[in-house]
């Protein structure tokens, strides 16, 4: 193991993941009232993401054209938005009452993997595996970044519904994703 190569990749991946979406989900799927389960949750999804991604991601972004990663991406997204969206329109008791923690676990197990297929912190860490050659290095660093940045999302998750109410998180979580979900469209046709 590489202290070095640690020290480098940690500020990489967290700087990347700190204004990203995966961020955002964590953050809002917290109100639920759950965070430690969310953050379990997308934790063993980092994990599995780092995996792929230091031992088969160079190879598969080679492979697969930069507009078809885009593209499922954007349905993606835009599914995410629907979802939100729909469950807005639900009452606040009710998704509350119903969500265990096996089940927020899970949730945010899924919605973090889905959402961070062909991010760029996946690609980055990636690359970084590719550039150092030091492939348990670079995941110990990526991953505790992500770690990280997923433990700031959901400590501040509850902080949000004291001024916010649940369905406006997820109205604006739906207004986001549909933004991203447009922002990865033009970015698979540029």
């Amino acid at each position: 193991m590489h202290l070095a190569v640690i020290a480098a990749v940690f500020p990489v991946i967290f700087l990347g993941e700190l204004p990203d979406k995966t961020m955002f989900a964590s953050l809002v799927m917290a109100t639920q009232g759950r965070p430690v389960a969310v953050w379990a949750g997308a934790a063993g999804a980092f994990v599995v993401h780092v995996t792929i991604a230091v031992t088969l991601g160079v190879s598969l972004f080679h492979l697969l054209p930069h507009r078809v990663v885009d593209g499922v991406v954007a349905a993606l997204f835009l599914f995410g938005a629907g979802y939100a969206y729909a469950e807005s329109r639900k009452g606040e008791e009710v998704v509350v009452a119903v969500a265990g923690h096996g089940r927020v676990m899970s949730t945010a197990f899924v919605v973090i993997f889905l959402a961070e297929w062909g991010d760029l912190t996946q690609i980055l860490t990636a690359n970084l595996a590719a550039h150092y050659h030091a492939p348990l290095s670079v995941a110990t660093g990526a991953l505790a970044a992500l770690w990280v940045v997923a433990a700031i999302a959901v400590a501040s998750g509850q902080g949000v519904l004291r001024f916010v109410d649940l369905p406006t998180v997820r109205r604006v979580t739906a207004v986001v994703l549909v933004l991203l979900a447009a922002w990865a469209v033009w970015s698979a046709v540029r």
